[in-house]
């Protein structure tokens, strides 16, 4: 197999397509008590944020300039994370489509004051979409695999696209039949 990105209908040439590493991210943050929830973990929506800001840097990265976030897919809590935790949450384009890229998000956490190896607490696959300054979609460099693991994530990130379109277009046809019974959900 070669270093070049599968062939796709995306391809752009006149704009150069950029490897995965090219934007690859890390952002970490230590857990303090203003991130608890009523358990006493660490929130859901904290680590959430933390998710969407590695993915929007990465994103923006990835595509020159700002990108926003389209949607959150398959966002997984693994373990609980604690107060006193170092997260790290990794973040890289897995695919991109024409002004769009999913995002692939991998969350680790390690006590502060240990030397004990990270471990994986979450993941997440967001979509973000390129803009220009009037909020109008602009298109993204195609990104480029160039390992075995990149390879796989970029073949994932397609069955995950094909599985959101389905998904839409299944809810659009059903809110139109219902529309057309007379329906008014």
């Amino acid at each position: 197999m070669t270093d070049q990105a599968p062939a796709a209908a995306t391809e752009r040439p006149d704009i150069p397509g950029k490897s995965i590493a090219a934007s690859r991210t890390t952002l970490s943050h230590i857990m303090t008590h203003s991130d608890t929830n009523l358990l006493g973990t660490v929130h859901g929506g904290v680590i959430m944020k933390l998710v969407d800001d590695a993915a929007g840097a990465v994103a923006g990265r990835h595509s020159g300039g700002p990108a926003v976030t389209a949607s959150m897919d398959e966002m997984a809590f693994l373990e609980p994370v604690r107060v006193g935790d170092l997260v790290h949450v990794k973040a890289q384009v897995n695919w991109t489509g024409r002004t769009s890229m999913e995002v692939g998000v991998r969350v680790l956490a390690e006590r502060w004051n240990e030397s004990t190896p990270a471990t994986q607490v979450g993941s997440a696959y967001l979509v973000f979409a390129a803009v220009d300054a009037d909020g109008k979609p602009r298109q993204v460099p195609q990104v480029i695999p160039e390992t075995e693991q990149d390879r796989r994530r970029y073949q994932e990130a397609q069955i995950r696209r094909t599985h959101r379109l389905a998904r839409r277009r299944a809810i659009m046809e059903l809110r139109a039949k219902r529309a057309a019974e007379g329906f008014d959900d």
